[in-house]
């Protein structure tokens, strides 16, 4: 039976290269791809696909509504998130909101053929180094010391945006959400991260890699 994949990211060539790569190990295979959330979900409603292949951070794209989206219109298809993103920060977030993996752009080739074979037999996949991160925050030992742990997801999604230099209204448009709901969540997250401005946002998300 021909397996069908989804590949999404605002980026030409790798959508390309990620269709190359996937022609050959997992043939019959036919890959499908968009450059947004807007495309991606005009192809789900047309047809049912095993695995979805999806950058996290993507112009004009919400990839958490998107997930959720994903999970709730076709709960039979597979997630891997594929992304330049810290894992350690960003995994975890779209591994409990329903994503069967999660894996870096820098991945070996092998590491990725590995990925998608493993959530096609419907396991989970994490890399050593997040799963290390994983068992060091069931201990308690790491939840506390990173900030960014401490919002919740829509307040994690806004603090991104910012990072890329997106203003409120911008990230208004982005998320289909009025301006004044978007300073509301802003505030909020500036009170739980103890900044007062962009500046100093920026000084703590480089101390913690984001």
């Amino acid at each position: 039976m021909v397996k069908k994949f989804l590949f999404i990211d605002d980026h030409r060539v790798v959508r390309e290269s990620f269709t190359k790569i996937l022609s050959e190990p997992f043939k019959p295979v036919q890959v499908e791809q968009a450059s947004n959330g807007e495309e991606a979900i005009a192809k789900i409603k047309k047809e049912h696909f095993d695995l979805i292949v999806m950058d996290v951070q993507m112009p004009e794209t919400s990839t958490p509504d998107l997930v959720d989206f994903i999970i709730s219109y076709s709960p039979g298809t597979k997630i891997l998130m594929l992304s330049m993103a810290p894992e350690t920060i960003y995994a975890k977030r779209f591994l409990n909101a329903g994503a069967s993996g999660y894996i870096s752009k820098e991945a070996s080739l092998d590491e990725v053929i590995k990925a998608i074979e493993l959530i096609l037999q419907g396991r989970k996949y994490v890399s050593e180094r997040l799963r290390d991160s994983i068992i060091k925050d069931s201990f308690g030992k790491n939840e506390t010391s990173n900030p960014f742990n401490k919002l919740s997801n829509r307040e994690f999604e806004i603090v991104s945006l910012l990072l890329q230099g997106k203003s409120v209204s911008d990230i208004s448009s982005i998320l289909h959400r009025s301006a004044s709901t978007i300073g509301t969540h802003k505030a909020r997250l500036m009170e739980k991260l103890n900044v007062s401005n962009l500046v100093e946002l920026m000084d703590v998300a480089a101390v913690h890699n984001l």
